[in-house]
């Protein structure tokens, strides 16, 4: 509880950070000090596209290598589960060091695969990516009157039926003075203080890494001027860097020569306004016309429930109450509506374990997802560190088992009036169902990164790592919070069940109808905000407003637990006694209309998308991005609706 309780603080601070939505941006590590001559390290990430979202690595096209050779970055799991592969690279500056036409290397004569390769990888649009400091190289480009920011530069261009190849780059690297507080050390106490100044490092001039900026440019090389010339040597020749015009195509057979510039500017913006350049928020109106749009679908299906509870329930029960014993005899003769099926509405469901298994994973994955964007939004998982929120999606996932093995073996024992047999079987269950079919499914689709020889396919070793997670760290917690389930007593029925079920009367209209259609409201609410989260996946943009991702999150909640627990009334109402299912579907039925409109998503938004296998890698994730949010929403419907029908049939007895 203690951790709640810190949680709950950390919640109010929330609120005085959301302002205008953002999430709020922590640099999560010290700046680094760069005295001037000092070596500044180009890193290299891997070559992205829009058109077929399957990453590759950079020296898998034949650029320039370090003299020290390739060396790889740390990563954590969260950068090779997203497939970075971060590398050194022969760039290299000196700090507020201006330098031009300095040669990077001459390749070899490109044979007939790396001229085809070349090609393929220009047609399919990659991009190159690049680090220094931990700031991804920007681009920026006019159009219409705006300038327009990318990050990351393309590999090359076709013109006509030509292929040109940025082989020359123009780098910007913007510099702040370093700026030290003048703390003084103090020894002694009371009147015996003694200040004594800080000095040493803090004397030297220092700067620190605030923006890195790219031009790429083609240029013809001369390249049997640059046959002696050694690496980061000056180019023999002057070069103009005109990013509009093109002027040597790469050709079979011939080599390619690279060679770049680089400018030091001194900027106003200070260390931890950095990224801001990076996480610039588009359509801030659009995101609160979200939020708008939920909040009157929330008030209207508000209205609804307050209806249900004020004038027809409440107004039944008080009825009831004032009638005397005879009364109420005669009274339970004529009851109609929800009333009849009281000796029937807590008779155990079909597949029992299979929703009580989906209901502990449910709570997980939602609890995942509350706790990671709260995070998130505080600034805890920047775009700074990279990987971090994935890593903190798993962590937060692993150590939430003990509340889907708790509450998934609680609710077994509730519809076994007590019993505990079997809650080891619904543990393992639980610990095995989603994961399993995340495994089964990403597995699948790594067969297929691995056959393209991307840097996505995760490493063989990577999946030992997360098996041994699984059943490791998730599976005995999970059981540990199905044992705590079994100690713990389980939630009575306020009515007896009769032996023989009640007929149910035939319907004007069929009840899955009624359940597909009570997914529009969820969707509804969450459109718009799904928008901005696929174009960050699959466009790649940065996705940063997880202030207003919180509060999308906070209102689907409330529009699932609503339009579940309105719709399990109204089946209570014709004397459909069967809501267990049908609770849990209303809501998580939202998860059919998110996978319709990934395709339709796919078909009008991701047009350029290449080939079977980017197509299937996306419907994939889809898939289980999907599966995630059923889960999640249905069990929010069933939890909500279980409480109200637990409520409005303890708060009268019929016998």
């Amino acid at each position: 509880m203690g951790f709640l309780g810190h949680l709950g603080i950390w919640v109010l601070s929330v609120c005085s950070i959301f302002h205008v939505g953002y999430g709020f941006y922590l640099p999560g590590s010290y700046p680094h000090k760069y005295a001037v001559g000092d070596t500044l390290s180009v890193k290299v990430n891997s070559l992205t596209s829009i058109d077929t979202e399957i990453p590759y690595s950079y020296y898998s096209l034949p650029f320039c290598k370090p003299p020290e050779g390739v060396k790889d970055s740390a990563e954590n799991l969260g950068e090779l589960l997203m497939g970075d592969r971060i590398e050194n690279s022969a760039y290299r500056f000196k700090m507020y060091t201006n330098e031009t036409e300095i040669f990077l290397c001459k390749t070899n004569a490109l044979s007939a695969d790396e001229f085809k390769l070349m090609k393929k990888r220009i047609d399919e649009m990659y991009q190159v990516n690049l680090i220094l400091d931990n700031l991804p190289a920007i681009r920026y480009t006019k159009k219409d009157g705006y300038f327009l920011r990318w990050t990351g530069y393309p590999l090359g261009i076709k013109v006509q039926d030509a292929y040109y190849l940025f082989n020359h780059l123009k780098f910007t690297v913007l510099v702040h003075k370093y700026e030290e507080t003048n703390v003084a050390r103090v020894m002694g106490t009371g009147d015996a203080v003694e200040v004594i100044p800080t000095g040493g490092e803090s004397d030297v001039l220092g700067y620190m890494v605030v923006g890195f900026e790219v031009v790429p440019c083609n240029f013809q090389h001369d390249i049997n001027a640059v046959k002696n010339v050694k690496m980061h040597a000056k180019y023999p020749s002057k070069i103009t860097c005109d990013p509009g015009t093109v002027t040597t195509p790469i050709k079979e057979n011939q080599p390619v020569a690279f060679t770049y510039e680089v400018t030091f500017v001194e900027s106003d913006i200070k260390w931890p306004s950095r990224w801001d350049a990076y996480l610039k928020m588009e359509g801030a109106k659009v995101h609160w016309f979200s939020i708008l749009n939920s909040l009157m679908v929330i008030t209207f299906l508000a209205g609804i429930v307050l209806v249900i509870f004020l004038r027809t329930v409440r107004r039944d029960l008080t009825r009831y109450e004032e009638l005397d014993k005879e009364a109420q005899t005669q009274l339970n003769e004529e009851l109609s509506g929800w009333k009849l099926v009281v000796g029937d509405v807590f008779r155990a469901p079909s597949h029992p374990a299979l929703l009580c298994v989906m209901i502990g994973d449910g709570v997980q994955i939602l609890g995942m997802a509350v706790v990671t964007i709260l995070f998130a939004a505080l600034g805890f998982m920047s775009p700074a560190s990279r990987g971090t929120l994935l890593t903190g999606m798993l962590f937060f996932y692993m150590i939430l088992g003990i509340a889907a093995g708790y509450v998934s073996v609680r609710l077994w024992r509730t519809i076994g009036c007590g019993d505990q047999k079997g809650w080891v079987s619904v543990s393992w269950k639980a610990a095995c169902f989603f994961p399993g079919i995340a495994f089964l499914i990403l597995t699948i689709l790594n067969f297929l990164l691995w056959g393209s020889h991307s840097t996505g396919a995760i490493p063989f070793s990577l999946f030992i790592v997360l098996i041994l997670l699984w059943f490791c760290i998730s599976v005995p917690l999970t059981l540990i919070g199905g044992y705590f389930g079994a100690r713990a007593s389980h939630i009575e029925y306020p009515v007896r069940t009769n032996q023989i079920p009640r007929e149910i009367p035939p319907q004007k209209y069929p009840s899955w109808l009624l359940v597909l259609g009570a997914g529009t409201l969820p969707f509804g609410t969450l459109f718009i905000e799904l928008f901005f989260i696929m174009s960050s996946i699959w466009m790649g943009r940065v996705y940063y407003v997880f202030g207003f991702l919180l509060v999308v999150l906070i209102l689907l909640v409330a529009v699932c637990a609503e339009v579940s627990l309105v719709l399990t009334y109204m089946h209570l109402c014709v004397e459909d006694w069967k809501w267990w299912w049908k609770s849990f579907f209303a809501s998580g039925s939202v998860a059919i209309y998110i996978f319709l409109y990934s395709i339709n998503y796919l078909i009008f938004d991701l047009k350029s998308l290449s080939g079977p296998v980017s197509a299937t890698l996306y419907l994939g994730y889809s898939l289980f991005m999907v599966l995630a949010i059923m889960l999640a929403t249905g069990t929010v419907g069933f939890l909500s609706s279980f409480w109200f029908v637990h409520y409005l049939f303890s708060s009268v007895k019929l016998d």
